[in-house]
């Protein structure tokens, strides 16, 4: 079983259901902190799908995409804590 096998056939899969997983959670969590868990961990799967995308392509540029992904989805996930923590002060 060749890496390319092994991409397409074992971790591809595998993120595919994670995603739908992570979304349900999304959808049903019970609070904000778990919707926001949940789609830091959609984006953090996305990550990964475009750096397999990107072994499969042999196009490496993509990584470069998937780290300003990254960056952007670090920061978001800042920026929400931080207004649940002030918004938590104000109640």
């Amino acid at each position: 079983m060749s890496l390319y096998d092994y991409l397409y056939l074992v971790i591809f899969p595998v993120l595919m259901i994670s995603v739908f997983l992570v979304f349900i959670r999304f959808l049903k969590g019970p609070g904000i902190q778990d919707r926001i868990v949940a789609l830091d961990l959609i984006i953090t799967i996305g990550i990964g799908i475009i750096a397999i995308f990107s072994i499969i392509s042999n196009q490496y540029t993509f990584l470069d995409i998937a780290m300003i992904f990254a960056l952007i989805a670090f920061l978001g996930t800042i920026a929400f804590s931080y207004y649940l923590v002030k918004r938590g002060k104000n109640d």
